[in-house]
Order: C-alpha cells, then structure tokens, then sequence
C-alpha cells in the first residue's frame, strides 16, 4: 500500500499539458506558441495513414484506418488488448507492409524511401528485441549511427559526439561500457531509446515503452518524450497500456479495437464521460464502472490503471 502511495504522488507531481499548471491552448499552440506560424506547422501532416489495412498470413489485423500526426506532436496509440496497436507501430514503420492502403511520410509512400533513407528519418523502439551478440551499451547506442556511415561503417567523430550525447540526454552513461546482454530489461529499454535518439529521426515510434520500467524511470521517459517534441520538433507516436500516461503526454489520442480506428481525440475529449467504460468493454455493475466515467480517466483511489486491469 505505501508503494502505491509513492506512485501516486509521483504521478500527481507531473504536469499535465492543457491543466492549469500549463499553457491552455491547442496542442499545436503549446508547441509553436501560437500566430501563424503555429497554425502553419499544424497544417504539416509528418506521418499519415491512408486507409491502411495489415495482417500475417493471411489473417486481417487492421482494416482501413485512416489519420495523420502533425509535425512535433505527441500521438498515443490505446485500446484494449489485441486491438493492433503493435501491428498499426510495425505498418507505420515499414516492418509490415499493408495489404493496402498507404503510409505517406512527408506526403511520400514509405515504401518508396530506401532502407538508409527510412532509417535516418524514422526509428522504431519495439516491446521485445533480439538477443544481440556481445556488445558493449556504448556499441549499441552508436549502432544507431548506421544510416549516416558509409559503406565501412566507420564512425566519424561527430558520429561518436552524437552518441555520447543521446546516452546523456536518456541518462545511460554509467552503462556505457557495461554488456549490453546483462542489462535488466528496464536498462536494455533504456540503452536502446538512446539509440533510437541518436538516428536523430524525425518520428520516434515507441511500442509500450514503459515496460519493464519502474516508476521513476516511466516519469523520466515521460519527461524525455515531451523534451524532444517541445525542444527538438520530434514527432512522437507510441503505444501504451497505462492509461494516466497516456493522458498527461498525449497531445493527441487514437483508440483502436478490433483493428480499426474507433475515435481520435485530446485527452480532454478522449477521458471525458463515459466513452472508456465503452472501449475497453466495462459493464455496469463491476466494481470498476463507477470509476471509469471519471473526467481524469480509469483509477482507483488515484492510482493509474492499465489496460489490463480496466479489462478485468
């Protein structure tokens, strides 16, 4: 119980972006601060999804979704589980190629942008990653650097200088020389987001990226996910199952199931009302149903609840 105490009142101590302790406004207003400067970069589509529909052998998982994520946004994939976020994240990043429909980067086809050019323009941080040979994390983290090596693979010093600051700016230097195969999987998550950073990508794409993080450590990727849209224009999409996070990150929300696109909205839109108890299937008479209309989400007693939690 004092540990969930303890989470709470971390939970509580972040900001979140449209509540009085930030600047109103629409998304895009907050990160361009405005004028017409800001209704111009909203108007930029960096990543859009045209009527797409994937599956694996054979077997439909997504069907005909549609929707587009502005430059610099923050875009949070959520819905029960099976619902295809994972699937939608390997489609957006050329992983899995759709039966049909589109994914468009900067208004060109993904599938038309070559292997080195996809790489330094998006990056993909998946739940689960292979088991690598021996590497230390330092190696790791610079394999990022591949897209901009030539056909040696030599880095260059601004190579080297680009890696050491994506390992600060994540906050995995005194990793740098361990074995990157005996990390903790909260560590390995960690080294590989700061190689994701140092593609110095344009979209970070992020499936469930707090797992296997604690507390602390899901606030400070909070924290880093906001910095590098606000501070450098990345555009962010990510998965997550803890529904709280979603809600103090998001600029904007997608909610899948079934593998379709059921709703996009702001977090006020999204949290608002009764629409959750709907998505993730609560019925009236749980024990949960009188906490899921709540205006700040699914929890109890202030505590954040995931996916699979509200399911059950």
């Amino acid at each position: 119980m004092e540990k969930m105490r303890e989470e709470t009142r971390l939970m509580q101590a972040v900001p979140r972006e449209g509540s009085g302790e930030m600047s109103a406004g629409t998304s895009c207003d907050r990160r361009n601060g405005g004028g017409a400067a800001g209704e111009k970069h909203c108007e930029e589509a960096i990543l859009s999804a045209e009527r797409l529909s994937a599956g694996y052998g054979g077997r439909a998982v997504l069907h005909e979704i549609s929707f587009s994520v502005q430059a610099g946004e923050i875009f949070t994939l959520i819905g029960p589980n099976g619902a295809g976020k994972s699937t939608l994240l390997r489609t957006l990043s050329g992983q899995l190629r759709p039966s049909s429909g589109a994914v468009l980067l900067a208004g060109r086809a993904l599938s038309s942008l070559g292997e080195r050019e996809r790489a330094r323009r998006l990056a993909l941080l998946p739940t689960r990653h292979p088991e690598p040979e021996y590497m230390s994390c330092r190696e790791a983290v610079q394999s990022g650097r591949y897209p901009y090596t030539g056909m040696l693979g030599l880095l260059s010093a601004e190579d080297r200088a680009v890696a050491e600051n994506a390992m600060r700016l994540v906050g995995v230097e005194a990793l740098a020389e361990r074995d990157f195969r005996a990390l903790s999987d909260g560590q390995r998550q960690r080294v590989l987001l700061a190689k994701a950073v140092c593609q110095e990508p344009e979209l970070l794409l992020l499936d469930e990226p707090t797992a296997y993080l604690d507390i602390s450590h899901k606030l400070e990727l909070l924290e880093l996910l906001r910095k590098l849209s606000r501070e450098k224009g990345m555009t962010v999409v990510l998965s997550l199952h803890e529904l709280e996070l979603a809600e103090h990150i998001s600029d904007r929300i997608l909610c899948m199931r079934e593998g379709r696109a059921e709703r996009v909205g702001t977090p006020e839109e999204i949290f608002f009302g009764d629409y959750l108890r709907g998505l993730y299937d609560i019925r009236e008479g749980s024990w949960l149903y009188a906490y899921a209309g709540k205006t700040a989400g699914l929890r109890v007693a202030g505590i954040p609840l995931t996916e699979q939690k509200a399911e059950r």
